[in-house]
């Protein structure tokens, strides 16, 4: 199978479940900024993370592959999806992983700096990305998003937020604390 097809040369795309949309609506946008984080995990991955860390991401990165999915499709069509959707049982996964990250952290005293070892620097990157992706998501004009995949993107966030921390704890570099002027 080529990798190219050319039916996007007319600047349209396919979803599931049929129909095509332009490449710049607001659904393709959506989804792939759920992509984009995905790419970014994947770099946060390659910095070398610890085996906890990595472990908690490569669900992550299934997950997001799940939910991109969902949002590629035709709403109304998401039953055709060969992948069980995103719920509440995923949530609670990611909060139990932000609760354990953030009891090794020391507590926060602070906002923090993106930054620290260059495992959390990347961590922070996937994090930024998660929130434009939670907020393309909410920016649907089509149809809403199910709430459960809201909640994850914010939950995400949240997560790489606490994994950024862990993953300076464990290289023994501190948090970058935010000093404000005066």
């Amino acid at each position: 199978m080529k990798l190219y097809t050319k039916t996007g040369d007319d600047g349209t795309t396919g979803l599931f479940g049929g129909g095509r949309v332009k490449k710049a609506s607001l659904r393709v946008e959506a989804y792939g900024t759920v992509d984009e984080t995905n790419a970014a995990i994947g770099v946060a991955r390659a910095a070398g993370l610890a085996p906890a860390i990595d472990g908690v991401l490569a669900r992550v990165q299934e997950d997001l592959f799940t939910l991109g999915a969902e949002l590629a499709c035709v709403p109304g069509k998401e039953a055709k999806l060969p992948a069980t959707p995103l719920g509440e049982p995923d949530i609670a996964r990611l909060e139990a992983a932000i609760d354990e990250a953030d009891g090794v952290c020391p507590p926060l005293a602070s906002f923090v700096l993106p930054g620290g070892s260059p495992q959390a620097a990347a961590l922070h990157v996937a994090r930024t990305v998660s929130r434009r992706a939670e907020r393309a998501v909410l920016a649907l004009d089509d149809a809403p998003a199910r709430r459960e995949l809201v909640v994850y993107l914010n939950r995400l966030s949240d997560l790489l937020f606490a994994l950024a921390r862990r993953a300076n704890v464990i290289a023994g570099v501190p948090d970058v604390p935010w000093k404000p002027r005066g």
